[in-house]
C-alpha cells in the first residue's frame, strides 16, 4: 500500500508478553527482520479502514505466530521512517499461544527478560515501551 510522501504512515503493534515456562518471570517478543537486519516489537501498517487494534493484534499473529489478549494501550510512537512522519499505537498483549514460522519479512523471534529485550531493541524509542508494559503489569522496572 503506497501512502504519499508528507501524509503520515499509520501502523499498530503490541509489545507481546508471556510468563516464562521456566521462572514465571515475564519475556517479552521481540522480532527479527532481515531486510532491515533489526529487531524491534511486532508491528505494521494498518489496511484502510482498519481498526488499530485489530492491526495490531493481526501484526502480531503474521510476525510472531501468536495469538494474543490485549492489555492496556501504551504510547504511541511518533518518528520518521524512510524520510516519512510515522504513527505506530502500542498496546501490552500477553501471548495466547504461538507457532512461529520463519518468513521473508520475519526470520526470527526471541522471548527475552525485561532488560535483555531493552538491549537487544534496534531502535532507541522502542526502548520505553519496556518500561510502560512493566508498569501496567504491575512488575519492577527492568535493570539497565
Amino acid at each position: 500500500m503506497n501512502t504519499p510522501k508528507g501524509t503520515t504512515v499509520r501502523a499498530a503493534g503490541c509489545v507481546l508478553w508471556r510468563r516464562s515456562p521456566a521462572t514465571g518471570e515475564p519475556e517479552l517478543c521481540l522480532i527479527h527482520r532481515p531486510k532491515y537486519d533489526d529487531w524491534s516489537w511486532p508491528k505494521g501498517k494498518l489496511k484502510r479502514g482498519e481498526d488499530a487494534l485489530a492491526g495490531a493484534l493481526r501484526e502480531v499473529a503474521e510476525e510472531t505466530g501468536c495469538r494474543a489478549a490485549p492489555g492496556p494501550e501504551l504510547s504511541t510512537l511518533r518518528y520518521l521512517a524512510g524520510g516519512r512522519p510515522k504513527q505506530v499505537r502500542y498496546w501490552a498483549a500477553e501471548a495466547v499461544s504461538c507457532a512461529f514460522s520463519p518468513t521473508d519479512e520475519v526470520d526470527r523471534v526471541l522471548w527475552l527478560a525485561p532488560a535483555a529485550a531493552r538491549d537487544r531493541l534496534t531502535q532507541p524509542h522502542d526502548r520505553s515501551l519496556v518500561d510502560e508494559l512493566l508498569a501496567v503489569l504491575h512488575l519492577p522496572r527492568a535493570g539497565g
